[in-house]
């Protein structure tokens, strides 16, 4: 018997979306803009001190911009959540009836008979009210609630995370190979990072990693590029 609850156990990803999608989100953005932009200033023969200068700037105001976006963005969602939630609360206590008929509704929509589901949705409403409306009327449970503090943290640490790969890696090569080290390591890096992501999600490591790699080539590519360029002129 304990072999076969063992295996049934299921493990699903919901619970992860949140904090995976702000983590993933700031650490790649941490290797991709810190690297670019170190990669853009070396490529344009800038001097030691400037290149580390563009990547701790890069790395602060990065990590910074991230945590605020991050809390702007989550904070308006949790302020929605708060007014429906508000909403709802009103409903049940001005219409109990309709309320509990709307519930019974859903539960008909899902596939069980009329009478069941006014029994269900009565036995749910007495046990909990607002939690049965805001579950499966609005979707919203505790795993799905938006938490605006932690994503913001979650993005500023990974983003600085990320960003300090890119820029260690000027204090430990030499000058002449830094533009081509910087590029290896930060690929590596994202490589990693898109792999462990689509693990994580549950989708296929290789499309996720590949994404991840096309784009943080092109940014880089693009900033060296113009780099040099100006560089170049100046």
């Amino acid at each position: 018997m304990r072999r076969s609850l063992s295996r049934h156990r299921e493990h699903h990803l919901g619970k992860r979306v949140g904090w995976l999608r702000a983590a993933v989100l700031g650490a790649n953005d941490g290797v991709v803009s810190t690297a670019s932009l170190i990669l853009g200033v070396a490529s344009a023969h800038g001097t030691p001190g400037a290149i580390a200068t563009a990547g701790f700037a890069s790395l602060v105001a990065g990590a910074m911009s991230m945590a605020a976006g991050e809390y702007v963005s989550v904070s308006s969602q949790a302020d929605m959540e708060a007014a429906e939630i508000e909403v709802e609360r009103r409903e049940l206590v001005e219409d109990d009836a309709g309320e509990r008929k709307e519930l019974a509704n859903i539960y008909v929509k899902r596939g069980l008979t009329q009478e069941l589901a006014s029994e269900v949705a009565d036995q749910l409403m007495e046990h909990d009210a607002l939690d049965a409306h805001l579950r499966d009327e609005l979707g919203m449970s505790e795993f799905s609630k938006a938490r605006p503090l932690q994503a913001a943290i979650a993005s500023a640490v990974s983003y600085a995370a990320g960003a300090a790969l890119p820029l260690l890696t000027i204090f430990v090569v030499p000058q002449a190979s830094l533009v081509i080290c910087v590029a290896i390591v930060s690929l590596l890096v994202l490589a990693i990072l898109g792999a462990v992501a689509a693990k994580t999600g549950g989708a296929k490591m290789v499309p996720g990693t590949i994404r991840v790699l096309l784009w943080g080539a092109l940014a880089m590519a693009v900033t060296a590029g113009l780099g040099k360029l100006f560089g170049a002129v100046a």
